[in-house]
């Protein structure tokens, strides 16, 4: 491990928080910071590991919670109410293909059923929840993650432009980038870059989204038979609730509230920088093809079909 990787690690995180305008540096977008932190997994190894991988979770959670402080409770419940309902629909649909493309592609059953609850639900966060429940091998979580968190950052580059081509509304696109994109992180992500009720919106359904963890957990004892696993409950998401209610029903002073949105939008391109420099080439090599196959016929699938339902029911 060079002392090099460690400099411009820290450097990176360094500038994305404070780009310091007075240079003439501009504030850092989520599709940068996703892009530095590509750029430096493939120039360097990763320093601190554990480090990143910890801090990006935690850090994605705090980010959220402080951009509830920003949100109107009962203007997202408005703006979210059509995209919950199909939530149900895809969920079910999408685990159910995923299953059947996996024995079809003769990929092992466990590794099937963990990239499609990363495809239905929230990404990395299913994964590591449903795993536990699961019995998973670290072979089989690394090989799911790994085709989640490419697939993922994908998304990030491609939905917004494909959005303006279409012309959707800010609704229609955030209610599209939360049941289509993978992980939080990206559709906050997505939802940033094209604009503040595409990003309310996308964050209050993908928050609705994940809480089907639970569910799918209990699920998951049931059909592989073990009652015995351990269930991830994301806790954060109630605060993050909470903290909606207060920003409605309360009235906040406006230095507070441009402070929780501060951190909010600066920890949500930090924690995109960090998942970016996870994302190794070792990690990519070991996807292999047909699980990378699942992957994307799933995400094809839940990308056109909501797209289409976005478009002819949402203004």
């Amino acid at each position: 491990m060079s002392n090099l990787s460690k400099i411009v690690y820290v450097a990176l995180i360094a500038l994305i928080l404070f780009p310091l305008p007075v240079l003439g540096l501009p504030n850092v977008t989520a599709p940068i910071a996703l892009l530095a932190g590509l750029i430096f997994a493939f120039a360097f190894e990763n320093p601190f590991p554990k480090f990143n991988k910890k801090t990006s979770k935690y850090l994605l959670q705090v980010a959220v919670v402080c951009l509830g402080f920003n949100m109107n409770l009962q203007e997202s419940l408005r703006s979210g109410a059509e995209g919950m309902m199909f939530t149900v629909v895809s969920v079910i649909g999408v685990m159910v293909l995923g299953v059947m493309i996996g024995y079809w592609l003769h990929i092992n059953r466990k590794t099937a059923y963990l990239i499609s609850s990363g495809t239905a639900i929230c990404g990395g966060s299913a994964i590591a929840a449903v795993g536990p429940v699961l019995k998973a091998g670290s072979d089989e979580m690394a090989v799911s993650l790994g085709v989640i968190f490419i697939l993922n950052s994908i998304a990030l580059f491609v939905f917004p432009p494909i959005g303006h081509m279409l012309d959707m509304s800010q609704t229609q696109f955030g209610t599209w980038a939360a049941i289509a994109i993978h992980d939080t992180s990206s559709v906050v992500g997505a939802g940033e870059v094209y604009g503040e009720v595409a990003l309310q919106t996308a964050t209050l359904i993908k928050l609705t989204r994940a809480l089907w963890i639970i569910p799918l957990a209990f699920a998951t004892m049931f059909i592989f038979r073990d009652k015995s696993g351990k269930i991830s409950i994301p806790w954060f998401i109630f605060i993050f609730v909470l903290a909606m209610v207060v920003n409605t029903y309360v009235a906040l002073p406006g230095g507070f509230v441009s402070t929780m949105v501060w951190i909010a939008r600066r920890g949500m391109v930090v924690t995109l920088f960090m998942i970016g420099a996870s994302l190794s080439l070792k990690m990519i090599k070991s996807v292999g093809v047909k699980p990378m196959l699942l992957a994307v016929a799933l995400w094809i699938v839940i990308s056109l079909t909501s797209l289409v339902v976005v478009e002819n029911t949402i203004v």
